[in-house]
């Protein structure tokens, strides 16, 4: 079985390279305190094309790493990713699915998950896989965003719309947009002790010219702006109304704009 039914972002280049920019932008709010230490082996589950690991394997010399995905063609890109931006990296490559890894039961000191399981059609159930190749007393962290939190001024109904439409159309290939708010509830459902949850706030106005740019037009709104065709196909919404939609949500980036998101990191330990 696939971990995911569909990863309603799509594989294209400009979706690899919007996950790149992504990471860039994001890194300093989202792993500036994410540090392992040397000589430990740590999973990155659903590495994707690589867009987290750069920074990961920056914030942690010493430390060996294996990176999962299901997708070879990710794994590629990823690998490529990682020999050039980050030579010598302790990596090791494995295409396979979350729900059954080929590991042994706790293999791993630490696992980091990361944009992976508002994917999945069930977390709770890979999850409890990771919690299986984890030592006693390793940590998982696991980071996701939630829509919910997205609010911006100028406020717009259109806007608002597109939005979703995206998690709608993520719902419907199995995932879930809104999945930041459950990650706690995820890893103490499944079997994880000492869970903490911390938010993680984007808040973007003119005074962040760079990124409102680099956050609001370069991640969040080409996100969603990715989703146009299957919107409008699906009958969602109108080409018209979508277009102004997206034009509303670039306002936002404008002379006095502001837009709020928020990312939120759980840590749990598999108990003894």
């Amino acid at each position: 079985m696939d971990s995911l039914i569909g990863y309603v972002h799509g594989y294209s280049e400009r979706e690899a390279r919007r996950l790149g920019d992504q990471a860039d932008t994001l890194s300093e709010l989202l792993h500036a305190d994410t540090a392992y230490p040397a000589g430990a082996t740590v999973l990155e589950a659903g590495c994707g094309v690589g867009a987290q690991t750069v920074h990961l394997v920056a914030g942690s010399p010493g430390v060996r790493w294996v990176a999962v995905d299901r997708s070879a063609e990710s794994l590629a890109v990823a690998r490529a990713r990682v020999t050039e931006r980050a030579p010598g990296a302790d990596v090791r490559w494995y295409e396979a699915d979350l729900y059954e890894l080929p590991f042994a039961d706790a293999e791993f000191d630490h696992v980091f998950v990361c944009f992976v399981v508002e994917h999945l059609s069930n977390p709770g159930r890979a999850l409890v896989e990771l919690r299986r190749v984890l030592r006693p007393g390793g940590t998982l962290t696991l980071i996701e965003g939630d829509h919910g939190a997205a609010f911006f001024h100028p406020d717009s109904a259109y806007a608002r719309a597109v939005i979703d439409c995206q998690a709608r159309l993520q719902a419907v290939a199995g995932g879930n947009a809104l999945a930041g708010r459950t990650v706690g509830p995820l890893l103490r459902d499944a079997g994880f002790a000492e869970v903490s949850v911390r938010v993680r706030t984007v808040y973007v106005d003119d005074s962040r010219p760079e990124l409102m740019v680099d956050f609001v037009l370069d991640t969040f709104t080409a996100m969603i702006r990715g989703a146009r065709e299957q919107a409008i196909e699906a009958g969602l919404m109108t080409p018209s109304d979508w277009d102004r939609g997206i034009a509303d949500l670039r306002r936002t980036a404008g002379e006095g704009g502001v837009f709020h998101y928020a990312f939120f990191e759980a840590v749990g330990v598999r108990p003894s």
